[in-house]
């Protein structure tokens, strides 16, 4: 049942260049910031995005890793909400399979820079909503 879904899901994802991540602050309270498309990923449950360690969502998600994605199409009226839990990653081999040229704009220092690390999003479940329904999901 979900290969069909899993790919339209894969399209819709693919074709994005933005990606709404939420995160929970101190108070409980979801916070949702627009990221550039992730970087790599693992079918719909692991994704890798590239951000400033220094930034408020890396360290609420070191405080509190639940997370929630969201991809839309605007133009067919589709959205994908994954909900699952964010890691903050510093170890070398992971910045280097996500690093990209032009990257030392952000990150003057290379991939040794302190401020880069990655986040990796592993999903647990999620919500389609195509064609006016939606179609929960479990990963």
């Amino acid at each position: 049942m979900l290969s069909g879904v899993q790919k339209n899901i894969e399209d819709l994802i693919d074709r994005q260049k933005t990606t709404l991540v939420s995160s929970v602050d101190e108070q409980g309270f979801p916070n949702t910031k627009a990221m550039l498309s992730p970087r790599k990923r693992e079918g719909i449950k692991v994704f890798y995005f590239s951000t400033n360690t220094s930034s408020l969502r890396v360290a609420q998600f070191r405080k509190n890793p639940k997370a929630c994605l969201y991809f839309y199409d605007r133009r067919f009226f589709r959205g994908i909400l994954l909900r699952g839990t964010m890691e903050v990653l510093e170890d070398a081999k992971t910045k280097k399979m996500i690093w990209e040229k032009g990257d030392t704009l952000y990150y003057p220092e290379g991939l040794t820079d302190p401020d880069y690390c990655v986040l990796r999003f592993t999903a647990k479940s999620g919500r389609f909503y195509s064609n006016f329904k939606s179609t929960d999901l479990t990963l």
